[in-house]
């Protein structure tokens, strides 16, 4: 069985959500109250892979809200309860979505493997990054020559190219799409001299010199909200690929030439019968899903019960390629810009 811990994008949807399951006495509640609310298994699903194999799942809502990221101990309380949640309930691996994953990394919570009386099993889980990673790497390469972008001689910027799923994205863009440069861009510039050096190369760059510079830009930093962006001065085309959490980058742009799409998101093959993707924004939410969700779906898929992406910087091209060969083959594809005709019918 694969598990999936989310969380709803805003305390307001997340109020809405526990109204329509039912939880009035914590819907009704300010945040404090929510702060203390134990996480929920909210809902079971069974999924069926083109050749036919069937899996179970459950969605773990870890009643996490964006507006608790500043109560250190309460985001990291919310987290480590929902993994013990999820592996007393038998859950062989569990995909860490959202902003639990980032929770999990930043705050360390490899240091806090017991909580009450449960010893956390870290094989159980996955940060879904290495999916992610790949997806992220394939709409780029989809997606740029279908707006006239010729990645062997395009430039591409990586933003937040330091951390797990950024240095991922920058070793398969050098090594396997081979684009003409690679722009490295993060807040720290010790850690970007060392990818400049396993890379072999990479121009290291600021966000502000980088932006005007690339024809195609990946973020997978989360971006500032006070950031603003001057689409006259970007190149045309451009092609922008929101890899980051939230995905608030369109809100951003606007104008002839710059294209966004929404990053590390895949489609299923078929509608799932979940309504956990509801409040994600997603188009197709009974299809559509967050690509760190989808590998524990692929993990349990291809019975590879462990914790494939774990840790910071440990993702391999070889890991990759297993990741997107299995999501292929189970159904899934890359969310990708729409064509004129679709955007005609929308």
């Amino acid at each position: 069985m694969f598990g999936l811990i989310g969380h709803s994008t805003s305390f307001d949807d997340a109020r809405r959500k526990a109204f329509d399951l039912g939880y009035d006495h914590i819907a009704e509640g300010d945040l404090d109250v929510w702060c203390s609310a134990p996480p929920q298994l909210v809902e079971h699903v069974e999924i069926v892979s083109p050749s036919g194999k069937s899996i179970e799942g459950a969605y773990i809502d870890s009643c996490f809200v964006p507006e608790m990221l500043g109560r250190f101990k309460t985001a990291r309380r919310k987290v480590l309860n929902a993994m013990e949640l999820a592996q007393k309930k038998g859950i062989s691996i569990t995909a860490l979505g959202g902003f639990t994953s980032i929770i999990f990394e930043n705050f360390n919570l490899l240091q806090h493997q017991h909580v009450r009386n449960t010893i956390l099993e870290w094989e159980r889980f996955t940060t879904g990054n290495t999916h992610t990673a790949w997806v992220i790497c394939r709409q780029l390469e989809i997606n740029a020559p279908s707006i006239g972008i010729d990645l062997k001689k395009a430039r591409v910027a990586v933003v937040g190219a330091t951390g797990d799923i950024g240095s991922a994205v920058c070793r398969w863009l050098s090594q396997r799409t081979g684009v003409a440069e690679l722009l490295l861009v993060a807040r720290q510039q010790n850690p970007l001299k060392e990818l400049q050096a396993e890379l072999g190369g990479g121009r290291i760059m600021s966000l502000e010199d980088a932006l005007p510079d690339a024809d195609a830009v990946v973020w997978v930093a989360s971006m500032p909200r006070t950031l603003e962006i001057d689409a006259t001065k970007l190149r045309k085309p451009c092609l922008m690929i929101d890899g980051g959490y939230p995905k608030n980058l369109s809100s951003k742009l606007s104008g002839s030439g710059v294209h966004v799409l929404k990053g590390g998101i895949v489609e299923f093959f078929a509608d799932i019968g979940w309504n956990m993707m509801e409040l994600a924004e997603m188009e197709k939410p009974h299809r559509q899903m967050f690509a760190c969700f989808a590998e524990a779906m692929l993990l349990e898929f291809e019975n590879c019960h462990t914790n494939f992406s774990w840790g910071r910087n440990n993702i391999t091209l070889e890991k990759m390629d297993f990741i997107g060969e299995a999501s292929v083959r189970n159904g899934f594809s890359t969310l990708n810009l729409k064509t004129p005709l679709q955007v005609a019918a929308a």
